[in-house]
């Protein structure tokens, strides 16, 4: 169920085929309801959840009990200096961890390697923070751009030289302004809390990338020559 569904009070559980299509006809008259800016905040709603969705599902993969075993045993064999467990350990590790340990055990763990190596380690881990930090940013900006073309159609009515002929004209606009705000919000804070937790693991997978550097240093040096002879 998007968050934008959500908001426009949609069930999407098991329904029959006419609780479907009454559900998709009222979905398609609150769009249409909020105007023109609803249709962008679908797409929105959208990926937010599949931007959850896939970082949900990398982070369980990458933190699960056998990987931080397995990172814990990568530290403890690097720091005691043993290339072949550690060796063995990291090409077990098909996350940011092993990737990081295998270039420095390869090339070293001078300053360079390192830098360049945690900056390709830690790609996979903010990968889709911007376009969740983008939803939580625009979604409202998007509601309030409703608001602005729903009281902008009331006010074009009621200044009708013609005359109002039915006050539920004027209703129409205003409704337009509060879906879309309302929808708005609602997209915004369903990618909030998302994007604070990923960047909350991001920081402590960041932190670990650092462990992993300082415990190859310590067992085999910071030199291409170190990290070679321990073949």
């Amino acid at each position: 169920m998007t968050p934008f569904a959500a908001s426009v009070g949609v069930w999407t559980g098991p329904l029959s085929g006419y609780d479907r299509r009454m559900d998709a006809s009222v979905l398609m008259d609150t769009i249409m309801r909020g105007g023109p800016v609803m249709w962008p905040l679908l797409v929105l709603s959208v990926l937010a959840l599949a931007m959850l969705l896939e970082r949900a599902y990398f982070w369980a993969r990458i933190d699960s009990p056998s990987a931080r075993r397995r990172f814990d045993g990568l530290i403890d064999a690097a720091r005691k200096g043993d290339a072949d467990l550690s060796r063995g350990l990291a090409a077990t590790d098909a996350g940011p961890y092993g990737y990081l340990a295998n270039r420095l055990l390869d090339l070293g763990a001078d300053d360079a390697t390192a830098i360049a190596s945690t900056e390709t380690a830690r790609a996979p881990m903010e990968r889709g923070l911007a376009m969740l930090s983008f939803i939580v940013t625009a979604a409202p900006l998007l509601g309030i751009l409703g608001t602005v073309l729903g009281i902008i159609s009331s006010f074009e009515l009621l200044g009708d030289t013609t005359g109002l002929r039915d006050p539920r004209e004027v209703s129409g606009g205003i409704a337009e302004a509060l879906v879309s705000t309302a929808a708005g919000l609602v997209v915004s804070l369903f990618a909030l809390l998302p994007l604070m937790l990923f960047r909350a693991r991001c920081d402590r997978g960041l932190s670990r990338l650092e462990a992993v550097i300082a415990a190859v240093r310590a067992g085999f040096g910071t030199s291409a020559a170190a990290g070679a002879s321990s073949r």
